[in-house]
This record gives structure tokens, sequence and C-alpha cells, in this order.
């Protein structure tokens, strides 16, 4: 019995580093329709040295985006220095989901995302917990340890207002209709028709920024 149970922890430790050695989708390989689009009117001014952009919009109400951001966190972690990962909570026009796009803004800067951020996913999907009001948010807040009345005043910001804003006006510049969506330098939407796994979905990202890279060097050249 131990010898088999030691045989199979073998197979997939080889299996776990066939994984990791595994490289990302070379943008060579990417298929148009199957694993991105181009969004019309690409791609969005640039200045010149300016970093690629991945944005990936995303709601705290959604299970897919729960399951995929711890595994999109670590990925975004070890994106080269030329790439800027940034999050982006969309709303749908939802008063629900809007307040949990405030909640995401007013964590962040409140400087308690990381602490709390995989949590409020949990009780949403999971624990079915009620996140659609103020006074459900502040609450649950308090439950884990921040400071109830300082939340508040970060929550009714004008800070959070304005980024909610932003939000909102992006998620309708792209045309948002599902989440989670990666998008890559303004130009491209990652589409999961081909992958089947969500490290799958961010290796057709890792592809599309080496995709946006060649296409802003032939810009330049072109220039």
């Amino acid at each position: 019995m131990m010898k088999m149970m030691q045989r199979r922890f073998s197979v997939c430790l080889l299996a776990a580093m066939a994984f990791l050695l595994c490289p990302f989708v070379a943008s060579a390989d990417l298929v148009e329709g199957r694993d991105w689009r181009a969004l019309s009117g690409s791609a969005q001014d640039t200045p010149e040295g300016a970093e690629i952009e991945v944005l990936e919009l995303f709601s705290y109400g959604c299970p897919h985006c729960a399951d995929i951001n711890p595994l999109a966190k670590q990925w975004a972690d070890d994106l080269p220095s030329d790439v800027r990962f940034e999050r982006v909570p969309v709303t749908f026009g939802r008063a629900a989901w809007e307040s949990l796009a405030r909640l995401y803004f007013a964590l962040d800067f409140a400087d308690e995302l990381d602490q709390v951020d995989q949590a409020v996913f949990e009780a949403v999907t999971k624990q079915r917990t009620n996140l659609y009001t103020e006074k459900a948010v502040l609450n649950w807040v308090a439950e884990q340890g921040l400071d109830r009345d300082a939340f508040a005043k970060v929550y009714n910001s004008f800070a959070v207002e304005a980024a909610l804003a932003k939000a909102n006006t992006l998620a309708a510049r792209y045309r948002v209709d599902a989440v989670p969506m990666f998008i890559v330098d303004g130009r491209y939407v990652v589409l999961n028709e081909g992958a089947k796994t969500h490290a799958e979905l961010l290796e057709i990202a890792e592809g599309l920024i080496d995709k946006a890279r060649q296409a802003r060097q032939g810009q330049a050249r072109q220039d």
C-alpha cells in the first residue's frame, strides 16, 4: 500500500512539474474567433514606452470570477515589467452589483483589499451573504476586523464615487457583456472557446500580451 501511494505521489508530482514547465501559448498559435477577438476601433492611443495594460473585468457576484481570482493574482505577480495588470469591477446596471463594486474600491483605497478580497468572493458566491446594501457591507467588514466607522467614510468617499464612474464608463466603452473578461492593451479580448481551464485562459492572455508587444513594435517601425 505504501509503495502504491508513493508511486501515485510521484506520478502527481511529475504531472505538476510538467504543468509548471509547460510554456505559455505563443501568439502565433492563437486563433482569432476561438482564443481572441479584436476590439472595434482598436487600439487605444498609448504613448510611446507606456506599459501594456491588462484589464480583468469582474464582479464579486460571479462564481467564475471567484474561482479564477487566486490564480489570476499569482499570474499577475509574475508578469513582465512592461505589463500593468488592473482589475475593474462591473455592475451591469444592477444595484446589488454596484454595491459590490463600491466595496471593492473602498477596500482598495483603505489598503484592506489583500486582507479580505477572496473572503468577499466566498461570502457572496458560496455563503450567500447579503453584501448588497451599505448597512450589510459595514456589518460584514466589522466582522472581518475592520474599523466600521473609518471604512464607512471611505465607502462613501468622492474617490470611490469617481472610481465607480470610471469603471462604468470603461465597461460601456468595451461593451462588456460577461465576466470574467480579460482585455489586453485595449486591442484584444480573451475568448474561452478553446480554453478548458482557468490556467489555459491566462495562457491565452499571455500570448496576447506578446501579440500586443509585436503590434506596438510594428507600429513603431512604421512611424
